[in-house]
């Protein structure tokens, strides 16, 4: 019998009425009828401020300079951050798994997604000398990650020849960068193509591909990043010669060959 879980589902598109919202739906029901509990923050619907400042730091002195690493790491570490940063760091240690539901703007996150990231995963959070080291179990160790992105492009255009690069390194400082950096362990992207428009049809076929996604959500096998503890990197965190498998290069690097 399958362990019941905890996911949370971070969204950020400005229409509720949206193929990003229709897919955050999908994720909430699926998983709940598989008798998990998941925490929805949808960050438009929130209203989630994106620009970190010194608001989210009130114990901070105005005549003092808003060194942003430094002083995040005090608030998190005496808990004073602003509430809103910290029920959404509540929601992180809660989880078991988290989904990032996104449409790809300028081969990014939208603002308010990279601006939830830029604010919640604070020093002494999510990183720092107080928790255990990055590229490794880290801080959030334990927990599994997913993306799913909705892109207007057409899958080619993503593929080893396509003329915007292979989807998973456009996507690589999310997957490396934010999730294997603080510890999760990041699953293969789930992606829906040429979204412009997309009729009811080709819908329910994604809607049935993401459903057999979420059903593996906690047994498909992570991308498997080095670890920086393993052995693979020099003091500098340069990957030793070597070690690498040939003909590989870029991001490619830094994921371990399966046998």
């Amino acid at each position: 019998m399958t362990q019941h879980k905890k996911i949370l589902i971070v969204t950020a598109h400005p229409e509720p009425r949206s193929l990003n919202a229709a897919l955050a739906g999908v994720a909430t029901e699926r998983l709940r009828a598989a008798g998990h509990e998941v925490r929805v923050s949808d960050l438009y619907a929130m209203k989630w401020k994106s620009a970190v400042d010194a608001d989210d730091f009130p114990d901070h002195a105005l005549d003092r300079r808003l060194d942003v690493l430094a002083v995040s790491g005090e608030a998190t570490r005496a808990g004073r951050l602003s509430p809103d940063i910290v029920a959404e760091q509540e929601k992180l240690r809660w989880s078991d798994a988290v989904i990032l539901q996104f449409p790809m703007w300028w081969f990014s996150v939208p603002a308010l997604l990279k601006g939830w990231i830029d604010r919640v995963f604070t020093f002494e959070f999510a990183h720092g000398p107080a928790v255990p080291p990055p590229y490794s179990e880290g801080a959030l160790g334990g927990r599994r990650a997913l993306i799913s992105v909705t892109i207007g492009a057409r899958e080619p255009s993503f593929s080893d020849r396509g003329i915007h690069g292979q989807l998973e390194h456009v996507l690589y400082p999310l997957q490396h960068g934010l999730f294997w950096f603080t510890g999760m362990a990041p699953l293969e992207p789930f992606a829906v193509y040429d979204t412009i428009d997309v009729p009811q049809e080709r819908f329910a076929t994604a809607k049935r591909a993401y459903g057999r996604r979420l059903d593996r959500l906690f047994t498909d096998e992570p991308v498997a990043f080095r670890s920086l503890d393993g052995g693979d990197y020099d003091h500098d965190m340069r990957l030793l010669p070597g070690v690498h498998a040939p003909g590989t290069s870029g991001p490619d690097l830094h994921v371990r060959p399966r046998d």
